[in-house]
């Protein structure tokens, strides 16, 4: 009984809406009417036939793969530095504070700032090209088809690997002592204890923090539609701005309904596979 209404509240706020969604992406609708057509599965039978479509996955696929690469990586070497021997208490606390503050600045503010550090003309990346000598290689950065995706996950990388940090610090904390100090005894050096103690302990949270990042790399919106809105020449589009852009600038619900299907459909079954994957090492 206590834990019903929380039941009832996923229930009707969660996967009633998931329902509806896949019920909805087998019409053809607007906001503006009460009228629906029922289209079966053409709206899918048109997105797998639309090359944007094919990019978008793409992208978002891309960016996952970095975001893993970098966010999960680059976040596990980081905590395991700053849980280390390696700095003091109050520099390894500075440190966590420092690189956790990102991930608190709002999406768009981000956005913007980044916006005007790739900004050909006045923008501080260029800039520092200049200074160290290294003119061939400024370029529009986000209207350079070659350049554009790359710095818009660039950007998402410093906002986020921080967060990820955070949350293997709090998990490497748990870690007996015990462990670390028979491996000493044993001879063992930090690299030892960090591939045979630290890495296989938070092996859980290194899986939850994989999905985490992984869901998010398919829920990107914000970061494109501010800097670049699916450009140059849809270089940059990913799903989440493809679904927008269906449903909302062109008002085919129908259509968006079904690419956020499919959305949920390759979060729901990569995060099964990972699950699994953790489970079986």
């Amino acid at each position: 009984m206590y834990v019903l209404p929380a039941i009832a509240f996923v229930l009707v706020f969660v996967y009633f809406p998931i329902v509806m969604n896949f019920y909805n992406s087998l019409f053809r609708m607007n906001s503006y009417s009460d009228a629906r057509t029922f289209v079966g599965f053409k709206h899918y039978v048109r997105m797998f036939n639309d090359p944007i479509f094919y990019t978008a996955i793409k992208n978002n696929f891309l960016y996952a793969a970095f975001s893993i690469l970098f966010q999960v990586g680059l976040g596990m070497v980081l905590a395991i530095f700053l849980e280390g021997r390696f700095i003091g208490k109050r520099m390894g606390t500075f440190f966590r504070n420092t690189l956790f503050i990102p991930s608190i600045i709002s999406i768009p503010a981000v956005a913007l700032l980044w916006y005007f550090i790739y900004n050909p003309q006045i923008g501080l990346l260029n800039g520092i090209l200049g200074v160290v000598g290294l003119d061939s290689l400024k370029t529009a950065w986000l209207a350079n088809p070659k350049t554009a995706i790359y710095s818009v996950i660039m950007m998402s990388q410093w906002q986020y690997t921080g967060y990820i940090m955070v949350l293997l610090v709090v998990a490497i904390q748990k870690i007996p002592r015990e462990l670390y100090e028979s491996a000493v005894i044993d001879g063992a050096n930090e690299f030892q204890k960090a591939v045979y103690i630290t890495i296989p302990s938070i092996k859980s949270m290194l899986a939850v923090t994989t999905i985490i990042t992984f869901i998010g790399s398919f829920k990107l919106f914000s970061e494109i539609y501010i800097m670049t809105d699916g450009g140059p020449y849809n270089t940059t589009q990913v799903l989440g701005v493809y679904m927008y852009r269906a449903a909302f600038k062109f008002d085919e619900m129908g259509y968006g309904s079904a690419v956020a299907v499919i959305i949920f459909t390759i979060t729901f079954l990569v995060s099964i596979l990972q699950l699994k994957s953790f489970k079986s090492t």
